[in-house]
């Protein structure tokens, strides 16, 4: 198992840095992928990016070494966060999907009502606990480093976006390939 998050860790970072144009990722053939590998889910390519994006912060930030170990737990707080608050509101949504499905939804307006209350409130409840943990992690670095952070996040996003879509059209390509043998 442990060779098997290596091997993904090594992965993402090679695509993101092809994404970002500093260096080709490695052909499929060279990624060291194990042979039993199991299908990885979503959670965990998020799990293993966020480290991705801890390891690239010192160097992007111009972390001092003092200032490291007080980032990294603020920034695993803040990724906690907004980990947390994605999965509450996805699970929301698909209530709310379910209730108001044309073929199995049951039409109380009442409790729809109820649901879309408690959306507003979880959105709200995540817009403060994340800017408590910006301002978490903004405490530990100094202003220039506030703003890096900002743009590493952003481009960080990106990359992952990049990622993401590459993935998908290759198992779109694979999906091909399996059906048109020729």
């Amino acid at each position: 198992m442990y060779r098997v998050m290596i091997a993904g860790v090594f992965a993402v970072a090679l695509a993101a840095q092809g994404a970002a144009g500093q260096q080709p990722p490695a052909p499929a053939s060279q990624l060291p992928v194990p042979q039993e590998a199991p299908a990885l889910t979503a959670a965990q390519i998020q799990r293993w990016f966020e480290a991705f994006t801890v390891l690239q912060a010192q160097e992007a930030l111009q972390l001092s070494e003092a200032q490291y170990g007080r980032f990294v737990t603020r920034l695993k707080a803040l990724q906690e966060t907004r980990r947390a608050h994605m999965q509450s509101h996805a699970r929301m949504l698909a209530d709310l999907r379910r209730l108001t499905n044309p073929e199995t939804g049951n039409n109380d307006e009442a409790l729809i009502t109820e649901r879309l209350k408690a959306l507003r409130e979880e959105d709200d409840r995540a817009a403060g606990d994340l800017r408590k943990a910006y301002e978490a992690v903004d405490e530990s670095l100094d202003i220039r480093q506030q703003a890096r952070f900002r743009l590493f996040e952003e481009r960080m996003e990106q990359q992952k976006l990049e990622l993401l879509m590459r993935a998908r059209q290759n198992a779109r390509n694979a999906a091909r390939g399996r059906k048109n043998p020729a």
